[in-house]
């Protein structure tokens, strides 16, 4: 009798631990999403001027990619991408959502305007219900889900809680605050003013820390997507007056430098609860931005200056480095080797299979999924299997319509309007000072094949000559 009460135990606790590692096994997930985060602006990438130590902290505890990538050098087709794990060929968000003039849906066909040499494909104005976001699939499997901060991916009938998300916090079609300072003008219409002069940053990283307290049992997906550090840039006094005394470097915009500060701020606090409650373990941790930071040289922008992305060149709308290379770090403790770096390009329609995967919930069987899950990568244990990651915007905004391939180290961007490439190696040269498409006839022609094949699996719509 005793041997079978042991026995008996030993099957118990067997069982027991195997529930334990079940529930394990399912994280919970925190992606952090940023608007207009430049690749250069944190501590871990090379910043001496703005100072993140929680993001740096976040990077010596996991994984850092140095080539991170949005899916877009504007907002709403990157976090589409990002939501849907598609690229924006596919949802039809190929810019960024302007207000809706009252159309129920666009028409087929190309903005009529005179001023230009190609006509634009129309843009969507919204992401389709039709479109699965990762909220979906992982409230499906039993997630917690909520959304923080910026959505910008159409109006009423299209917000978060249309899109899987039980909770929906500050995300409405707006694409920028009316202000970062409480109350927000009964412009936010789903974040009520609280406490007049509260930094909207604040307010989101309290918000965040509030839903993980409240579903610590989880599991739970939070998705806290920062407005900042988009326009209008403002920061705090005290950060503004911090930053006027530190010595510049190439970025030096003491109130940009706030605005960044406050966002690692806001890390931190994430951090920090994670920690409290004992969920370190037990958390998926993925930051990124939505595209690059804003070259105010680049862009010859009104705000004076915003930031610096060099060694990279140019940014936000640009088709270069600086427009669409991205921080990106992802902290599991115990499944990520602490510190590691990786030079595997990554994009944003990866992320949605990557949390799939961990999270154990397949992938929607009736469509394309473009991303491709990392975990080989955060792992250690395989290598991404993909020949090339692309990107399509053809549209005008600061520059001309163009698609991008990159393949290895190979960059190939196609320029619509004379039918002209440009190619860079960016092993060698990252800041892309050197075009080699004329001495690389081979090279031009072989990436050219691939974005062809690639513009027709996807169905990207493309400029058209402008009859005017």
């Amino acid at each position: 009798m005793f041997r079978s009460f042991v026995a008996l135990s030993l099957i118990l606790a067997l069982v027991g631990a195997s529930g334990l590692w079940a529930a394990s096994a399912r994280p919970n997930v925190v992606l952090i999403l940023v608007d207009d985060l430049g690749w250069a602006d944190l501590g871990c990438y090379g910043s001496r001027y703005y100072e993140t130590p929680h993001l740096d902290r976040l990077a010596r505890q996991g994984m850092r990619f140095t080539d991170a990538y949005a899916a877009c050098a504007v907002c709403s087709p990157s976090r589409a991408a990002v939501m849907s794990g598609r690229y924006p060929t596919r949802h039809g968000i190929t810019t960024w959502i302007r207000p809706n003039p009252g159309l129920e849906r666009h028409p087929e066909g190309h903005r009529a305007e005179g001023r230009f040499r190609l006509l634009e494909p129309l843009n969507h104005y919204w992401m389709d219900l039709d479109e699965i976001t990762v909220a979906e699939l992982l409230k499906d499997a039993g997630y917690t889900t909520c959304h923080v901060g910026k959505w910008h991916l159409g109006d009423e009938k299209w917000h978060p809680d249309k899109q899987g998300f039980d909770f929906n916090i500050g995300g409405c079609e707006r694409g920028q605050p009316p202000t970062y300072f409480d109350p927000y003008k009964n412009l936010l219409p789903n974040l009520a003013g609280r406490q007049p002069g509260e930094y909207l940053t604040d307010r989101e990283a309290d918000e965040a820390e509030m839903f993980i307290r409240a579903h610590a049992d989880g599991p739970f997906f939070l998705y806290l997507s920062h407005y900042a550090v988009h326009a209008p840039l403002q920061s705090k006094e005290n950060l503004v007056r911090k930053y006027r005394k530190k010595t510049p470097t190439e970025q030096k915009n003491p109130v940009y430098a706030g605005m960044v500060e406050s966002i690692d701020d806001a890390t931190g606090r994430v951090m920090t609860v994670l920690d409290e409650l004992g969920l370190d373990d037990q958390t998926l941790v993925i930051f990124t931005s939505d595209n690059g930071g804003v070259d105010a040289v680049a862009n010859n922008h009104p705000e004076r200056f915003f930031t610096d992305n060099g060694p990279l060149r140019a940014g936000k709308c640009w088709p270069y480095e600086g427009g669409i290379r991205v921080p990106g770090i992802v902290r599991w403790p115990g499944r990520v080797e602490a510190g590691s770096v990786c030079d595997e390009p990554v994009t944003g329609v990866d992320w949605l299979p990557t949390i799939c995967e961990a999270a154990g919930v397949p992938l929607p069987s009736d469509r394309a999924i473009d991303g491709v899950s990392i975990l080989p990568l955060l792992r250690q244990n395989g290598e991404r299997k993909r020949e090339a990651i692309y990107w399509h915007f053809p549209h005008y905004q600061h520059q001309t319509p163009n698609s991008i391939v990159r393949a290895g180290d190979w960059k190939l961007i196609r320029y619509y309007e004379d039918d002209k490439h440009e190619l860079f190696n960016l092993q060698d040269d990252l800041s892309e000072k050197r075009d080699l498409a004329d001495s690389k006839p081979d090279v031009v022609k072989r990436l050219g094949a691939m974005l062809d094949e690639w513009i027709k699996d996807t169905g990207a719509r493309l400029p058209i000559p402008n009859p005017a």
